[in-house]
């Protein structure tokens, strides 16, 4: 090579180092900057929710910028995530994620550089609702001591709460199947049944499906006899019920009297002339030691004649109550006057003492309070007037008791409890229980043991049922005991005088269902056939003797009439049914049992008025009152009779 080419050979060696050392050698300019990651976003998730304590599982989530670090964060920590694609991503949610019921954040998070966190979507954890399967113990006497109540079932969560007829108790989450709540004295102080249910607590959750805890003691059925004259002879008295021993005491009028054990189903109590000197209501009721049930139910005695004084009238279209006297000789009524009420007053009932009544206003939700003057008859408002019930509230009534009220709501389908204040006559609500559709008239047996329900289910026909409840001894509230079938739309419902028999006007099948009362259970059983009506029956009374029956007939306006089995409580008619007015809608027979009275709507083209009627005590037929009606206010309802003990 010559010495020319050797130069430019090395030149070039150089030139090409000098290049190394300036563009290789670590000089910043150059590296390429790496691809900096977005910042994510969610859109949606799959699936949004899970019942608390559920199975592990996968969530998909959706949205944009998601890049193959992304990691999904569930309730705060990152969960193992797998890239999909830029848009969706999975991720393992453990079961230990969701073991209490509220709402997870759920972000993704991308990582360096660059990146983020996205916005958060919620996930919700539901409560699942609970079911129970068994309660321990099922039963205590009456009196007893406070105690722990075990349930046992499925779904619990830690905010599982135990109810005791609708009412919290301190609750203990043992497990998922598990819990157990604080039972206090109280509750179980007076024989009867409690409704036991566990409430999850929202998101999701809600009621389970009840059991029955039962209160054990004395109960009683009827008493033999039911009345005797002021100032008459010492006499005998008969108690039939049930849990009856031989330390068990029978109270009259508040006094222990000589008892003698007959069987655990009867006692018999010695009764002194001094304890019916004056006219009066005397409370009967059973004791036995605590040990064995405490005091059972009571059953009232009356000291005297009752005396029918005043009818009372619920007037829907004029928004009234029409006030009247009572001729004690003839039966005849002489109007008082009226007093207002709520909107679409459609149902009337008076306390077995006299001194108060209600009515219930369908179109304003209400239910009117009153006071009735003993002298004069006439209602005034007790305050604040009226006191909230359900939705269309058609049908009111008092327990024999006068401790309780209970008002069917026909468009909210339950019915509303109250207690009554022995002073002033004011209700206090207590709560609701459901009851089936339409639920169009209440009625409680003579022992306030037990309450039944008519109800019409006029929009489906899908229901036709009286519904059977048991009534807590000590707070008035009701406990469901079932359904039994009626005939085609079930208006009106009423209870013999001693609690063996009830009947059901049915309006659209035009007869009436007739059951026998299980005295122990109160369960209904259905009496062979239903006994036919006239035309659209729409109510149905039962005389204080409990020998006959009556059926108001809304469309032949008339009313039906009829004797009662007293074996069986079968129905049969008498002869042919007495003329109303137009539109006869309800009727009531005076606790006396010599007069009845009924309620006609009337139409557009016809004012409505009370029939008035005389019944013959031997065959039970009715017999008009001159002159057959009298006026009422517009579209009567409901109509109702008070009276005194003489």
């Amino acid at each position: 090579m010559s010495r020319k080419s050797k130069r430019r050979m090395i030149g070039i060696i150089i030139a090409v180092a000098i290049g190394a050392g300036i563009y290789g050698c670590g000089s910043t300019a150059s590296t390429v900057p790496p691809t900096s990651n977005p910042i994510p976003a969610t859109t949606t998730i799959s699936p949004t929710s899970a019942a608390a304590g559920g199975a592990a599982f996968t969530l998909t989530v959706n949205g944009t910028n998601f890049v193959a670090g992304s990691v999904v964060n569930f309730a705060g920590t990152a969960r193992t995530t797998t890239f999909a694609s830029a848009t969706q991503l999975t991720a393992a949610i453990p079961a230990a994620a969701i073991t209490a019921a509220g709402t997870a954040a759920l972000t993704v998070t991308n990582p360096a550089p660059g990146g983020g966190t996205s916005n958060t979507v919620n996930f919700t954890i539901n409560s699942p609702v609970p079911t129970i399967t068994a309660i321990s113990p099922t039963s205590a006497v009456a009196g007893s001591a406070a105690f722990t109540l075990t349930v046992n079932g499925s779904n619990f969560v830690t905010g599982s709460v135990v109810r005791w007829n609708g009412s919290d108790r301190p609750t203990a989450f043992i497990s998922a199947s598990q819990v157990s709540a604080q039972i206090p004295a109280s509750d179980i102080a007076a024989t009867g049944t409690a409704a036991i249910t566990v409430f999850n607590p929202a998101p999701g959750g809600g009621a389970s499906n009840t059991l029955t805890f039962t209160i054990t003691g004395p109960t009683i059925t009827t008493i033999s006899p039911t009345s005797a004259a002021p100032g008459g002879a010492a006499f005998t008295l008969t108690v039939n019920g049930s849990n009856f021993e031989a330390a068990s005491v029978v109270n009259f009028a508040g006094v222990a009297r000589t008892t003698t054990f007959v069987s655990a189903a009867q006692l018999t109590a010695a009764i002194p002339a001094a304890a019916i000197t004056t006219a009066g209501i005397a409370a009967v009721t059973v004791t036995n030691p605590a040990s064995a049930g405490g005091p059972s139910n009571t059953v009232t005695f009356t000291i005297g004649l009752f005396l029918p004084r005043f009818v009372y009238i619920a007037n829907s279209g004029s928004n009234d109550v029409s006030m009247y006297t009572i001729n004690a000789t003839t039966g005849a009524l002489a109007p008082i006057g009226t007093i207002a009420a709520g909107v679409g007053p459609v149902s009337v009932a008076v306390d077995p003492s006299g001194r108060f009544a209600y009515v219930a206003n369908a179109g304003s939700n209400s239910v009117s309070m009153y006071t009735i003057n003993a002298t004069t008859g006439a209602l005034e408002h007790i305050a604040p007037g009226t006191i909230a019930a359900g939705t269309a509230p058609s049908s009111v009534a008092v327990d024999p008791s006068g401790r309780f009220a209970y008002v069917a709501n026909a468009i909210s389908n339950n019915i509303s409890m109250y207690a009554i204040n022995a002073t002033t006559g004011a209700l206090a609500s207590t709560g609701a229980m459901a009851a089936e559709m339409d639920p169009a008239s209440v009625a409680v047996d003579p022992s306030a043991r037990f309450a039944y329900v008519a109800n019409s289910d006029f929009f489906f026909g899908e229901g036709n049922t009286v519904s059977m409840y048991s009534i807590n001894g000590s707070t008035g509230t009701l406990q469901s005991a079932g359904t039994v079938a009626a005939g085609m739309g079930p208006v009106s419902v009423a209870v013999d005088p001693f609690g063996r028999f009830a009947y059901v006007a049915n309006l659209t099948s035009a007869n009436v269902s007739m059951y026998a009362i299980n005295a122990t259970t109160g369960a209904l059983t259905s009496i062979d056939t239903s006994a036919a009506a006239g035309s659209r029956p729409f109510s149905v009374a039962v005389d204080p003797s409990g020998r006959f029956a009556y059926v108001a007939n809304s469309l032949s306006d008339d009313v039906s009439m009829y004797t009662i089995n007293a074996t069986t409580g079968a129905l049969t008619s008498i002869d042919t049914p007495v003329a109303a007015g137009r539109g006869p809608v309800s009727v009531a027979v005076d606790p006396s049992g010599r007069f009845a009275y009924v309620a006609n709507e009337g139409s557009s083209l016809s004012s409505g008025n009370v029939s008035m009627y005389t019944i013959n005590a031997t065959t039970g037929a009715l017999e008009p009152i001159a002159p057959g009606t009298i006026a009422a206010g517009t579209f009567p309802r409901s109509v109702a009779i008070a009276g005194t003990i003489q």
